[in-house]
């Protein structure tokens, strides 16, 4: 397998993949578009940084690939709508770099607060401004911190330390948690208002876009100071311009901008009471050897057929509930594979429903596992997995809906799989794993109970109750030369409708279907393939 280094990272993580057997390092650092493009055509993974653009036409020519890797935690220069719809799993390395950003956002904070930069520059120049350069405390002032993860929780440590009073909006952060921390948990309103100093850790998306704007900053105490070593455009800089120029905003300090390169004639490099560096978030020894060897790490884990660590178009489980997952995994791929196949007509909707024990588990991989069943064998389908499932199931119309349950039901563990279609009829399947060898088992099929195991063939059957039916089903796949490996039946009344499940070794003649489904006394017979 070829793995692409498009952007220069820590020797020990090259290294590191360079020791792995099967694996071809391609080391092609500060290669042009057209070179990236060309060199990715046949790489099972492409590892970044922030210089290479991975962009739509890079993923859709790279057949076998199957992760793109970001040595960093910004994703911006990655296609990630078109590494999902592809199936590529896209990873970065939020933990690596966030004792070097939360440094830099003190650092910052710092200099907003002290007149270092231009106490620094003036004796350079032979100046002597001592009198002209008072600055304030942290102390007893109040931190507001716009966003709680890993980063926002470091600077939060820091400014602790420093006596001020640490308040955060995070739409995530539980009640619990800022306890846990000694953190005040407040709305955005309220952050904006009661903050001395600022400072931005969230994401660039949509809802983030802007976030600290003009009616942000008129919410502001006067002299407000304001920090971002986030991402560029969550601040709007041309607020920020008129905040700085006005004295609402009497210290600032950027280290991400909505352009980067910042350009020569921005005017945020005529403010003096803005400090600016480019971009230097992670620009520690530390940190630099950090993401490269782990982003190495992750990638090669990935293509071996281990775990997936924070992957950002897909849920990462961690490797003990994963091993308590796979067997549930497993169940509801297949439960999602039978559910399409006994589907009539258009599904407008898939709903799954869980029971007992497995709701203490992440419903999200579970949901995944059903939808790539339901898909595996539509035409065109090739290629489903846990990434590109959700995107594909939306791409046709269907709404899934996912639900834990706390009603008793029979069993320790229940899934069930709903499918409605567009007429409004409605078909389910439940499932469930018996005993300490965990053996998947479909335990119902529309209402009615069964127990069979749901094997790669399964020959699904509907039938008047009457004798005899068993011996026809027999003799019919005998004639085929197909073994029945196991047979499960159930029925509601007697004399009504039953229901047979066949195990069967393998896949019957077309014939055999049609003597089934010629024979008066069968309303159904139909083969739902699970492997």
């Amino acid at each position: 397998m070829k793995i692409l280094i498009a952007d220069r990272i820590s020797p020990l993580g090259v290294e590191f993949l360079q020791k792995q057997a099967d694996f071809e390092v391609i080391e092609a650092y500060g290669s042009s578009p057209e070179k990236v493009l060309e060199l990715s055509k046949d790489v099972s993974a492409i590892i970044v940084r922030s210089d290479t653009k991975v962009t739509k036409e890079v993923i859709s020519g790279a057949s076998p690939l199957k992760v793109v890797g970001r040595a960093g935690v910004g994703v911006d220069n990655i296609d990630i709508e078109a590494a999902t719809e592809a199936g590529v799993i896209v990873m970065n390395t939020p933990g690596g770099n966030t004792i070097a950003t939360a440094e830099l956002t003190f650092t910052h904070m710092m200099c907003g607060t002290r007149p270092i930069v231009r106490g620094a520059s003036g004796m350079r120049e032979g100046k002597w401004e001592r009198k002209e350069l008072k600055g304030s405390e942290l102390r007893a002032k109040t931190l507001a911190v716009l966003g709680f993860g890993r980063i926002g929780v470091e600077v939060a440590k820091r400014a602790q330390a420093f006596e001020m009073e640490v308040i955060a909006y995070d739409p995530y952060l539980t009640e619990d948690r800022a306890k846990e921390m000694e953190v005040e948990k407040v709305d955005l309103e309220t952050a904006f208002s009661r903050a001395d100093y600022l400072t931005v850790h969230m994401p660039m998306t949509e809802e983030t876009k802007n976030m600290v704007d003009e009616d942000a900053f008129s919410k502001m105490k006067d002299g407000v100071r304001v920090f971002n070593c986030a991402r560029g455009g969550i601040i709007k800089e041309s607020a920020l311009v008129e905040a700085l120029k006005s004295g609402k905003v009497a210290a600032a300090g950027l280290d991400v901008y909505e352009q980067e390169p910042l350009p020569e004639d921005h005017e945020f490099r005529t403010l003096e009471n803005l400090n600016l560096t480019p971009h230097l978030g992670a620009s520690t020894a530390e940190a630099q050897e950090s993401v490269g060897v782990e982003i190495a790490e992750a990638v090669a884990e990935v293509l071996q057929g281990g775990r997936i660590r924070n992957a950002i178009n897909m849920p990462s489980v961690d490797p003990k509930d994963l091993q308590a997952l796979r067997p549930y995994l497993d169940l509801c791929q297949r439960l999602g594979s039978f559910a399409r196949q006994a589907s009539e007509g258009s599904v407008s909707s898939i709903h799954i429903t869980f029971w007992g024990g497995i709701v203490d588990f992440d419903a999200v991989p579970l949901t995944r596992a059903v939808l790539k069943g339901w898909l595996a064998g539509i035409a065109g389908d090739e290629g489903i997995n846990d990434v590109n499932a959700p995107h594909k199931i939306k791409a046709l119309g269907i709404k899934v809906e996912t639900i834990k349950s706390s009603d008793s039901v029979d069993y320790s563990e229940l899934i069930e799989v709903k499918t409605v279609s567009s007429e409004g009829q409605e078909q389910t399947v439940k499932g469930t794993l018996l005993g300490k060898s965990n053996d998947p088992r479909i335990v119902e099929v529309d209402g009615q109970a069964i127990e069979a195991r749901p094997v790669d063939v399964l020959l699904v059957v509907r039938n008047v109750d009457k004798p005899g039916i068993v011996g026809k089903l027999g003799t019919i796949l005998g004639d085929c030369g197909v073994n029945i490996a196991n047979m499960s039946l159930s029925r509601a009344e007697e004399g009504e409708w039953a229901l047979t499940i066949c195990e069967l070794d393998h896949e019957p003649a077309g014939t055999a279907l049609q003597a089934l489904v010629g024979d008066p006394d069968i309303h159904e017979a139909r083969i739902s393939r699970q492997g």
